[in-house]
């Protein structure tokens, strides 16, 4: 099941268009709130060209791509926490999600309405940062009611608790996402149980138009995407190759999709590794420090209590001894145990006791 990204914002933003490029599908995209009712989720392939170089090594019959999923949430509104809008049912859907990508308007176009009225993206930013905020709130201060109750007992671990979340509660209401708060390991834990909104990665993604100055209007520590939605658009209409020749006359390096996907990617702490040979070169999701066992187990679970050890090349030393009877005969592929920490770019082959 890959990790997964809800697209949130105001109505209007862009985030239907989004989610139909990301995906190549076609959902509901229309000029009035709320026109995305249930979430519509897509599985995206991650573009990784080192993939590409080790097929093109290996010569499989298959190629197969690590994914990531997109969730399109609809349009919050302002009150949204409260119940405006739909606003409960989405502030649910975002729950559920791994990371949030929040999309802000910054383009003008008089035939597509402004649920404020006015294109601001740095109010409309604050808007949905504070609804999210103002759900958390609600959240904390309900268990810490209950967890007052509770410490009376004068159980330690309630009383700490307790702590975390009076900490919790006056950070929020000073507006302060819990991203961005500081807690040690311990205390961390036990926040996570709480499954607050605010805790998650977030990227930030304007929307802009040809007219843009180049800011990003936020200031934030957490990433900026700039991306033409209406471009991307067109880009995606093409064919690959038209959209390699498209991409390069703009000046660019790849699509603004592609750099989403990849950042996205990122954001949620996932490392790739591969295995390849005649029937296929496959890329596998991990987390980051992830040891070489519990990465056997994404190829099949058995893997994890049968793994002997791992035959491990980088996939670049690889694609230079074009292929593993090469670098094994010039003594490039390690063997590692089941402490060893599969690392980013790996190419590993795992061997098990059946």
């Amino acid at each position: 099941m890959p990790l997964s990204i809800g697209i949130v914002g105001l109505p209007n933003v862009g985030k239907s268009s989004l989610f139909n490029i990301l995906t190549k599908t076609t959902v509901e995209s229309a000029n009035y709130p709320f026109c995305t009712i249930d979430p519509n989720v897509g599985v995206v392939k991650v573009p990784d060209e080192r993939l590409e170089k080790l097929a093109e090594v290996s010569k499989p019959e298959k190629i197969l791509p690590t994914t990531i999923e997109f969730v399109d949430i609809a349009g919050l509104v302002s009150g949204a926490s409260k119940g405006e809008g739909l606003g409960n049912k989405f502030l649910a859907n975002i729950r559920e999600c791994d990371a949030i990508c929040e999309v802000v308007r910054d383009f003008k176009d008089d035939n597509i309405i402004h649920v404020t009225g006015k294109v601001d993206p740095k109010e409309d930013k604050e808007t949905i940062s504070m609804e999210l905020i103002f759900a958390d709130l609600a959240t904390v201060e309900k268990r810490l009611e209950k967890t007052k109750k509770e410490s009376k007992s004068g159980d330690k671990e309630i009383k700490a608790q307790l702590l975390v979340l009076e900490k919790l509660y006056e950070s929020l209401a000073d507006g302060v996402a819990v991203r961005d708060m500081n807690f040690n390991d311990e205390e961390l834990v036990f926040v996570k149980t709480l499954n607050l909104l605010t805790i998650k990665p977030i990227i930030y993604l304007l929307n802009v138009d040809e007219n843009h100055d180049g800011s990003d209007f936020f200031g934030v520590s957490d990433p900026v995407i700039k991306i033409n939605v209406k471009t991307e658009e067109e880009i995606a209409s093409l064919s690959e190759e038209e959209q390699k020749e498209f991409i390069k006359e703009l000046g660019l390096e790849e699509s603004g999709l592609n750099k989403l996907i990849r950042i996205a990617y990122k954001t949620l702490g996932l490392d790739t590794f591969f295995t390849t040979g005649k029937d296929e070169t496959k890329a596998w999701t991990i987390k980051k420090g992830t040891k070489a066992p519990e990465a056997a187990g994404e190829i099949h679970t058995d893997f994890i209590k049968g793994f002997v050890r791992a035959e491990v090349i980088s996939w670049d030393k690889f694609v230079e001894m074009e292929g593993e009877a090469k670098a094994k005969e010039k003594g490039m592929v390690r063997i590692e145990g089941k402490n060893y920490v599969v690392q980013d770019g790996d190419v590993c082959n795992f061997l098990i006791n059946k």
